[in-house]
Formats: structure tokens, C-alpha cells, sequence
């Protein structure tokens, strides 16, 4: 019997349809299917909330991917988190716990790169889900001029994807991580 390969959800959470950030998600998106994953991505601005929460739900794993303005990710994605149930107090559902997730940002400058902390731990705090460690924060310095990843960036969001399938799978196998509810 063959085993299902897992899949991965990638998410670009760009108001203005960063190229940027979906060409980040996209190798992520490139590691997990090296790793046998399934992948598809979607950006927040051209589906609608329920059908991305649908998505969500299904997904073995999500790639949160989104610029960074003001030293946090986009109202875009916080609009999408602040609409997605945990499973507490009379919410019938919890599409994120015990789901593998990855954090992909992206900036103009390093400065920034600390806005990876605050999103993984809203989805590890609060949603519960397994969130890979350490995320992904990718500046201007990681594309060459006509906007595609250099390789080394590349090769490193591909790892970043490879392991996340990993993680998937490890959880999707594991009773006790699918069972870790948020505290509170």
C-alpha cells in the first residue's frame, strides 16, 4: 500500500501580489515536492477567506509567506489569522492545530528579520500548530536584479521546504503532536 504523499498549502499574503514573496514561497513549495509532497500555493488577494480556510483545513502543511511592513508580517495575513478558529470557546473547528507550518518573510532590508519570531509564535502559541525552526527572512540581497532567488537562496528555502514535508509527515504520523491544544 502506498502511502499518501503529504501536502503542501503555500500562502503569499502580499497586498500588492509581491513577486518577491511568491517567488520565495514557490522554492519552498520546490523542496516539498523534491521531498514527494504535493503543493499549491495561493494568494490571499485572489481567493476568498472561506476557500483559503478550506484549503487550510486539507493541507498537511502550510508556508506562511508575506512582506514585511512596519517590522511585521501583512494586515493581509492577520486578517486571515484573526478569522481562523482555534477550536476554543464554542469554535467548531481548528484547521492549523497540529499542522506543520513554515514562516517565509520577505523585506528591503535585514533589519526586519525578527518579525520571523512573532508570527511563529502566534502559530505555535496560539493555533498550536509544529512550527519549523528557524523561519525564513529574505531580503533584497537574496534576488538578483530581474527578481528570480540567487541559487544559495534558493537552495536554502528548497531545505527549508524539504524538512517541512518532513515535519508533515512526522506529525501527520504522530498522535501526540496532531493532539497538543493551544493553553489557553
Amino acid at each position: 500500500m502506498t502511502e499518501t504523499p503529504v501536502t503542501v498549502l503555500g500562502l503569499v499574503a502580499s497586498p500588492q501580489g509581491s513577486a518577491r514573496t511568491a517567488l520565495a514561497v514557490a522554492a519552498v513549495l520546490d523542496g516539498a515536492r523534491e521531498a514527494g509532497a504535493t503543493t499549491t500555493q495561493l494568494a490571499l488577494v485572489e481567493h476568498d477567506r472561506a476557500e483559503v480556510l478550506q484549503a487550510v483545513a486539507d493541507a498537511d502543511a502550510v508556508v506562511f509567506g508575506s512582506p514585511v511592513y512596519r517590522a511585521t508580517y501583512s494586515s493581509l495575513l492577520k486578517q486571515l489569522l484573526e478569522a481562523t478558529e482555534r477550536g476554543r470557546y464554542g469554535e467548531a473547528t481548528a484547521p492549523l492545530r497540529g499542522t506543520a507550518a513554515a514562516v517565509v518573510l520577505t523585506g528591503a532590508t535585514p533589519h526586519h528579520y525578527l518579525a520571523v519570531d512573532s508570527l511563529r509564535s502566534v502559530l505555535a502559541g496560539f493555533f498550536a500548530a509544529q512550527v519549523l525552526s528557524p523561519g525564513l527572512y529574505l531580503d533584497h540581497s537574496g534576488y538578483v536584479d530581474g527578481g528570480a532567488l540567487t541559487e544559495p537562496v534558493r537552495e536554502l528555502a528548497g531545505s527549508h521546504g524539504r524538512a517541512l514535508a518532513e515535519l508533515a509527515a512526522a506529525v501527520r504520523t504522530s498522535s501526540a503532536l496532531r493532539g497538543l491544544e493551544p493553553q489557553v
